[in-house]
């Protein structure tokens, strides 16, 4: 049936197919952030677990965009797209009957796998199969897609959160209930985001082959006919005639060593996407729309408001990303980029002032509760802490209880990096029970407990939050505007075509590596130095972007992927 669309109607298919695939990679970034809230409630989580938790689906991100060009090539574009949609809804699966963190750790890395592959194999299908006229717009309707998933997955956890909330206060104390609500909540919120996997997974079983995978492979017919599915006669006969002069004009030299990145000609662009690709991350967004709710509740807000402004900042992407599709054949990728870097820097840079200004109030009261501890527990009233000072309080405290790893395995050794570790406990002074309790729990009794680090300070007003809440909107409007878009084009349209498989899955995983780096060490410094610290890191990350943007990234708006391999090829 499909078979009989116009080219039109096929055309939108195929955009919408592919944007699914960007909206299932959005939601891969976007789910965990609401879920944080109660995962840690059901689950015995380390903050070095949590933080795996939530950087897993980097990691396996990172493992499979090492093979997924490679894959790609052999097997086509639109069967990994295929698979990608089948590990995707496996994964959802795993991680909803999940009860423990090995189980929840492997269904978030699968979900990272097929993240990977998504995140190579679809922009790479895009530029293969749209006309350079529609390119830039068709190539921005993945990221378009991407920021609709990371919303919906905002709004999935601003739904459960709220019943979550509702229900423990109608628990009234009671734990099993409480319990009850909050492992509905995460695992709600996982479940809720197959079904668009499924549709992605069942609609690209119905497109057609990229014509430039068929074309290399000899199937010149099967390549045409693909062409002439998205476009009219007269196109399909024109890009079928760059692409045999294209492929006619390569040296055999050139042709013997087709596949290999160390050619002159392909170095300067394989460099330029990996470095924009890795500037992209070290940015902070994936990190901040996984912990946005996190970073709002620390900034002041409760729970509640905390994952409205989730939700808000959020939506606010995908609007900034549909004038980005409007601007991106317009004004050109190198504009927007600059832009939105521009934009990136105001808006970290303030955040990270707010964050030193706030917490330089807090003052290191370790000695104080490391007297508190009782065998291997304590409890602590945030009262007996204040002192002279008034007003409402926050007590934070980084523990571990100790193991004794002497004779401990090799294997052991490392399976306990996982098993134990740093854990954070808060409490405020206008809480119901306003005491800090802290106690073994399964294999830690008996284990000595040790105060890491232990901070008292004022608690951060609700106008800080929403000042920080305005921060990110700024940082996620030119995110969206610029890097958003411009990084997807950037990675297809800069790779020559005999590269571009391999060369993207390479440079992907730069980008991957960047992100699961940062996303790990996330929970880990904040806990140690602040948020001030990571913003300002990120803050110094995009000054470097910014950098590359404006002097070194050349301009590609409205060139075919001849042209613009032609041009790296003559040296310009």
């Amino acid at each position: 049936m499909l078979n009989r669309l116009s080219p039109k109607s096929y055309g939108r298919y195929l955009l919408f197919i592919a944007g699914m695939g960007g909206l299932l990679y959005g939601v891969d970034v976007g789910i965990i952030a609401a879920a944080l809230l109660y995962l840690d409630k059901t689950i015995n989580l380390t903050i070095a677990q949590t933080s795996l938790i939530a950087a897993a689906v980097f990691g396996g991100s990172m493992a499979s965009s090492l093979v997924a060009g490679v894959l790609a090539d052999w097997l086509g574009r639109k069967t990994l797209m295929i698979i990608s949609g089948l590990l995707f809804v496996l994964s959802i699966l795993l991680i909803f009957v999940s009860q423990n963190f090995a189980v929840l750790f492997t269904g978030r890395l699968l979900q990272g796998v097929s993240g990977g592959f998504i995140a190579v194999v679809v922009p790479l299908y895009l530029a293969e199969c749209l006309s350079a006229k529609t390119r830039g717009r068709g190539s921005a309707i993945f990221q378009l897609f991407l920021t609709i998933g990371i919303a919906a997955a905002a709004g999935v956890g601003w739904y459960f959160a709220h019943n979550a909330d509702t229900a423990i206060a109608a628990a009234k104390g009671n734990l099993d209930l409480m319990w009850v609500a909050q492992n509905h909540a995460w695992r709600g919120m996982f479940l809720a985001v197959v079904y668009p996997g499924m549709v992605f997974f069942v609609g690209s079983f119905f497109l057609s082959e990229s014509p430039r995978w068929l074309f290399r492979k000899g199937r010149l017919d099967d390549a045409l006919r693909a062409l002439r599915r998205s476009s009219s006669e007269e196109e399909a006969q024109v890009q079928m005639h760059e692409m045999t002069e294209t492929a006619a004009a390569a040296t055999p030299s050139a042709v013997k060593t087709s596949g290999s990145l160390l050619q002159r000609k392909y170095v300067v662009p394989f460099v330029m996407a990996c470095v924009i690709l890795a500037c992209n991350q070290t940015t902070g967004i994936n990190s901040i729309l996984s912990y946005l709710v996190i970073i709002l509740k620390q900034a002041g807000l409760n729970a509640s408001h905390a994952t409205q402004g989730d939700f808000v900042v959020k939506a606010l992407n995908v609007v900034m990303t549909v004038v980005a599709v409007a601007l991106v054949d317009r004004k050109g990728r190198k504009f927007l980029l600059v832009l939105g870097t521009s934009g990136v820097i105001v808006a970290l840079g303030t955040a990270a002032v707010v964050f030193h200004t706030f917490e330089t109030k807090r003052t290191d009261v370790k000695q104080a509760v490391v007297l508190r501890i009782h065998g291997d527990a304590m409890d602590v009233p945030v009262a007996s802490l204040a002192g002279q000072q008034t007003g409402a309080m926050v007590l934070s405290v980084l523990y571990d209880y100790q193991r004794d790893t002497t004779h401990l395995s090799l294997f052991a050794r490392f399976k306990n990096l996982f098993d134990s570790g740093e854990k954070s406990a808060t409490v405020l002074s206008t809480d119901s029970d306003p005491v800090l309790h802290i106690a073994p729990e399964g294999e830690d009794a008996g284990r000595p407990l040790e105060i890491k680090a232990a901070s008292l300070g004022p608690v951060a007003t609700v106008t800080t939050g929403w000042t920080i809440a305005g921060c990110l909107a700024l940082f996620i409007a030119a995110f969206a505007v610029g890097p958003g878009v411009v990084v997807w084009l950037a990675l297809s349209e800069l790779m020559p075509t005999r590269i571009r498989s391999s060369g993207m899955g390479i440079a992907l995983l730069i980008n991957q590596g960047v992100s699961t780096l940062i996303a790990g060490l996330f929970l880990p410094v904040v806990s140690n130095y602040g948020y001030a610290a990571m913003f300002g890191f990120w803050t110094l990350c995009t000054v470097v972007y910014f950098i590359t943007a404006a002097f070194f990234l050349p301009e590609t708006k409205g060139k075919t992927l001849e042209e613009i391999e032609l041009g790296f090829a003559k040296g310009k």
